[in-house]
Order: C-alpha cells, then sequence, then structure tokens
C-alpha cells in the first residue's frame, strides 16, 4: 500500500492545500493529513476544529486520513510506515526553505519529500492572508471551501 503525508497547521484549510491533498490523493493509495499542534501559537480554530473541517471537505476523497501530531514529522512517518511526505510549493522562497527540510528529514529517517507546484490560481494563497482578509470582512469565499467559509464567519462575526 503506497501512502503519504501531507502536514500543516490548517488554520484554516484552503483550497489551496484542498488542491495539493486532492492531487496526492490520486498518486497514493491512502494520504494521511497530518494537523500539526504547536502549543506556542494560539490559532484562530483549535485543532480538533480543524480536524473537524479538512474531515468534512475531503470526505469525498475516501482514501484521505486525518489526525493531529506533534513533534517530529519524520516520527509520525515511522509511527505509520508512511515512506512520502507531499508538499505543495508556491514560490521559489519556499522551496529553499523546504529543501533544507526535506534532507533534514530525510537524513534522519530516509523518508522522501516530493514536492508539487501549486496550481496557479492559489500560488499567492494562504491561510494568514485568508484569516486577515476575512477578518476585515473581505470575501474569502473564493479561496476556501464553503464549510470552511461558514465557519470563519461564525467565529470572525463573533470577535
Amino acid at each position: 500500500m503506497r501512502r503519504a503525508v501531507c502536514p500543516g497547521s490548517f488554520d484554516p484549510i484552503t483550497n489551496g492545500h484542498l488542491d495539493i491533498i486532492d492531487r496526492a490523493s490520486r498518486l497514493y493509495d491512502t494520504v494521511h493529513v497530518a494537523v500539526m499542534i504547536n502549543k506556542s501559537k494560539q490559532g484562530l480554530f483549535t485543532v480538533d476544529e480543524r480536524i473537524d473541517l479538512i474531515r468534512q471537505v475531503t470526505a469525498g476523497l475516501g482514501n484521505v486520513r486525518v489526525e493531529a501530531f506533534h513533534g517530529l514529522l519524520v516520527d509520525f512517518c515511522k509511527e505509520r510506515d508512511i515512506p512520502a511526505i507531499v508538499k505543495g510549493l508556491r514560490a521559489v522562497s519556499d522551496f529553499d526553505y523546504e529543501l533544507q527540510m526535506a534532507q533534514m528529514n530525510n537524513g534522519l529517517s530516509g523518508v522522501e519529500t516530493l514536492f508539487v507546484p501549486t496550481n496557479p490560481t492559489y500560488s499567492f494563497l494562504s491561510s494568514s492572508l485568508v484569516k486577515e482578509v476575512a477578518a476585515w470582512g473581505g470575501d474569502v469565499s473564493h479561496l476556501v471551501p464553503e464549510t470552511v467559509n461558514r465557519a470563519l464567519a461564525e467565529r470572525l462575526g463573533s470577535r
């Protein structure tokens, strides 16, 4: 069975993230979406809320598993016998950082990293930008799945 992981904070998941997950799901039998737990950062959504949103928007894919992780991604991979990490790249600046991470992960555990170029439609997109635009009342409905758009409106409308 071919397995891969798509890691990230996904606060919240965007159409760019979803595009990478969807493409990975066509290449691998099982894709684990690993939602990073960072106790030093306060996210807009809790880890459990992010997991729930991701499960909702990936339900139609059938071969996606969503769970939280903390610590080293290579340990997550070892525990689940996952040989590959799939990462989307938006720009050359992403590559500089991600290449170092890929080389470190491979050196630590032999896990390979596959880089997938982002769909040009989403090349500018990040969770941080989505949250900022939404917080100022901007329309992000074309940048996130409808479920996420509703959750953003509910969360930011109450602030």
